[in-house]
């Protein structure tokens, strides 16, 4: 089964290639990338976007999750990356993840890319249930969340550690049956 691309009106997602790596390493690299999301390292060492990239194909084979290259339109140019993490068929959910380079952040790009993605997971992975879940301390990431019409589940205090800070995680969640809410 093939990853195939993903459009919206200003985007176009697509699975990453090893080509992309460089400009994966330059925009994941920036440290207020990383010290906002759980998994991203700092420094962003050579080799890792390789790494990263190489496992896209086989864990996309298998269910296990899927990533895209948020590339702009108008120049294929790579601006961020977006996929659902984990994608659990049991129970036909799976977590959004996202980041979006420091050079295109307040242009609505991951709110776009964001839309687009959960259209493809309701409608072709037919899940139930989508959901994500930031830093407390991480609000714009919230608001993407909420402009994609996704509710507040709650707080979960002290849930994760980075850089060995426990933070505090805010959870959002959407069903199939609450249907797409795209807010601009």
């Amino acid at each position: 089964m093939l990853q195939r691309q993903l459009q919206s009106e200003r985007l176009t997602l697509r699975p990453f290639v090893l080509d992309d790596a460089i400009n994966v390493q330059r925009l994941a690299g920036d440290h207020s990338i990383a010290d906002t999301t759980l998994n991203i390292p700092h420094p962003y060492e050579d080799g890792m976007a390789e790494q990263w990239i190489s496992t896209h194909k086989m864990k996309f084979e298998s269910g296990e999750n899927v990533h895209y290259a948020i590339t702009l339109q108008s120049t294929e140019e790579l601006i961020g990356a977006i996929g659902f993490v984990v994608i659990n068929r049991r129970f036909d959910q799976a977590e959004l993840g996202y980041w979006i380079g420091r050079p295109y952040w307040n242009k609505g790009y991951c709110t776009e890319a964001g839309h687009t993605l959960l259209n493809y997971g309701f409608d072709d992975l037919m899940l139930n249930r989508i959901h994500a879940f930031h830093f407390r301390r991480n609000p714009a990431s919230g608001r993407v969340m909420q402009k994609l019409g996704m509710i507040k589940e709650g707080l979960l205090r002290q849930h994760v550690k980075k850089w060995d800070v426990y933070e505090d995680i805010v959870t959002y969640g959407m069903l199939r049956q609450d249907g797409i809410n795209f807010k601009e």
